[in-house]
């Protein structure tokens, strides 16, 4: 066995841990939590392993990359042979470290996040299973297997976005977040589907085979790439499937940095980079990711720059660098997006952690406008929430600083026109990190938050652990040198070194470094009136707050359409298809049994009258036909 197909055994680790919390966790110390944890390091530990013998392997090439494919017949459908298996290729690989990482990270602080929780044992056992499921999403060299996992992956949310199901509003996110990716999912099925009618297989490689090989018409690739786009909207919040990610944040602070850093949300933006072979020939389907993935970056750093609740702003913000994400693959940059998605979820899931630490501290608050100076009482919480900000910024030289870059000179070079709209969606993310950085962790005590506590170091450990690669990520990404970086390793069709444009390098760096000094102007020192700017653009920032009325929008689409629709379609059910339709004939013959039965009444003489009135009748009828 190569080692590189020991990768199976990173998920299977997490599936066993489940099965072992859920049966014998009230037995074991901790609630079995510790199996949970020593699962995901086992993976961490196996992906090393992986690597090595990926990078050592023989494996075949395909779109320019070495792609290692381990199957064994699952079960055969008349001609159709179905395998389950794993693919093994740079852009797996690359998954499954950031997935362990993170992961592994967030199960650690949530030994002290969680510490106390009723269902301490159930949370593992399910985080466990969700990174199960998302490694799994990853490694699965089929779409048929992959669209398992994908709804296991979506069942798991469910779950841990309602862990508090007791809070009607974590039960109403739950319930969002779990219909609202449904209508993706459906999309996505009927998308693998047609793709299966065409090339009748499920397999990935031999799918992508017979695109190139032109045997799928330009038309019906076109309708399956947006299809299966459709699914990744959903998964990664794309608008207009974005509304259920900020309702999301219901659930334990650890549950939010997992699915906005590394697992849910990431399954949309990798399944794109899946399908990348679909989507290159289908250039109208890949102009919708890229007019998509803009609009939807553009709304998310909007809203972000005006709502008050510090996990929905660093949500928000997760909307809108999905968005970059899916604008970058619409450009052709598929390095450059899973570039910006590696240091971004690095950062992202830093700085939700630093997050839940301030809730920690401050017994769940979460309103910035309650927060200040914080960086007084919560100093390695403050650290770790700066370098994270600083990151997705685009502040030199942070990893989210390059692989923002990398995203805009994608665009550059291929969707020129939507640059513009780019860089303003680059100096909006540095407005709004720079705002929650400064209201929260700057400025002056305030006296209420004097008893404000730094959290433990079980959760300060990963954060700092975190930090590392969202300062280096970038650097060892470019290498530092034109003919190395992250493009040699993981591309699409030809390798590329790192090759920056000087001036967008310098461009970017001046909105992200101009938007914290703006920031500086407005919420430190004070020498730019904020509620004159508030006064001039009152309009726009209303329908940022109202999150442009898509959820009024939606609410009002349920109750005046669908349900008006569901009721009449429920009394046509009951009047026409039950009372009539099923329950009619049954009442006919009741009805009609009721009446005749007056003629059985017992006597003798009743039926001899019968017999002559009969009798009468018939010759009266001969006569009159006879006449």
């Amino acid at each position: 066995m190569e080692l590189a197909e020991l990768a199976w055994l990173i998920p299977a680790f997490s599936f066993i841990a489940f099965l072992l919390i859920v049966v014998f966790g009230r037995f074991l110390p901790g609630k079995g939590a510790f199996l949970s944890i020593l699962a995901i390091a086992g993976g961490f530990g196996v992906f090393w392993l992986v690597l090595a013998g990926f990078l050592g392997a023989d494996c075949a090439v395909a779109f320019g990359q070495k792609t290692c494919v381990f199957n064994r017949e699952w079960f055969t459908a008349g001609l159709v042979v179905l395998n389950w298996g794993i693919i093994v290729d740079p852009l797996a690989v690359v998954m499954l470290g950031l997935i362990t990482l993170v992961a592994l990270m967030i199960q650690v602080y949530s030994l002290g996040y969680m510490k106390g929780d009723p269902r301490f044992g159930w949370y593992f056992a399910v985080h466990a299973l969700f990174i199960a499921s998302m490694l799994s999403l990853v490694l699965a060299d089929n779409f048929l297997l992959l669209y398992v996992v994908w709804e296991l992956v979506g069942v798991c949310s469910y779950l841990l976005i309602g862990f508090w199901y007791e809070r009607r509003s974590a039960a109403e996110a739950a319930k969002k977040a779990f219909v609202t990716t449904r209508i993706g999912d459906v999309g996505l099925l009927v998308g693998i589907l047609l793709l299966f009618n065409e090339v009748g297989t499920f397999d990935m490689s031999e799918t992508f085979q017979a695109v190139a090989s032109g045997a799928v018409g330009e038309g019906t690739l076109t309708i399956a790439a947006i299809l299966l786009f459709l699914g990744a909207m959903g998964k990664s919040a794309q608008f207009p499937l974005h509304v259920w990610l900020p309702d999301a944040m219901e659930g334990p602070s650890p549950v939010s940095a997992l699915i906005h850093a590394a697992t849910m949300v990431a399954a949309g933006v990798y399944l794109v980079a899946r399908a990348f072979p679909i989507f290159e020939a289908a250039p109208d389907a890949l102009m919708v990711v890229a007019v998509i993935g803009l609009i939807t970056a553009l709304m998310g750093a909007t809203m972000a720059l005006v709502h008050t609740d510090l996990k929905r702003i660093l949500a928000y913000s997760t909307i809108s660098h999905l968005g970059l994400m899916m604008l970058s693959l619409g450009a052709f940059g598929y390095t450059a997006a899973i570039f910006h998605l590696v240091a971004h979820g690095f950062a992202k899931a830093m700085l939700f952690l630093g997050a839940g630490s301030v809730m920690h501290g401050m017994h769940e608050e979460t309103d910035v406008r309650k927060m200040g100076g914080l960086r007084r009482v919560m100093p390695f919480t403050a650290l770790t929430f700066t370098i994270g900000a600083l990151s997705l910024g685009g502040i030199p030289v942070l990893s989210g600083f390059w692989s923002k870059d990398e995203v805009l000179l994608s665009v550059l070079d291929h969707r020129v026109y939507l640059l513009p709209f780019a860089l303003i969606v680059a100096f909006l993310s540095a407005a709004y990190m720079a705002r929650a950085l400064y209201v929260v962790f700057y400025g002056e005590l305030k006296a209420e938050n004097q008893s404000v506590h730094e959290s433990p170091m079980v959760m300060i450990g990963p954060m700092l652990l975190l930090a590392v690669p969202a300062v280096l990520f970038g650097f060892l990404s470019i290498q530092a040198t034109s003919d190395g970086g992250i493009g040699t390793f993981l591309f699409f069709d030809k390798a590329h070194g790192f090759a920056p444009n000087p001036g967008l390098l310098a461009g970017s760096a001046v909105l992200a470094v101009g938007a914290f000094a703006l920031c500086w102007g407005v919420y430190m020192s004070r020498r730019v009136d904020l509620e004159a700017w508030k006064a001039r653009f009152a309009w726009p920032i209303r329908v940022w707050e109202s999150k442009y009325y898509l959820d009024d929008l939606y609410q009002w689409g349920i109750d005046r359409l669908v349900l008006a629709l569901a009721s009449f379609i429920a009394l046509f059910d009951r009047v026409v298809v039950n009372d009539v339709g099923v329950n009619g004939p049954g009442n006919a013959v009741r009805r009609t049994g009721f009446i005749l039965r007056y003629h059985v009444s017992g006597r003798l003489y009743s039926y001899a009258l019968g017999m002559a009135v009969g009798a009468v009748a018939v010759t009266v009828l001969w006569w009159a036909l006879a006449s």
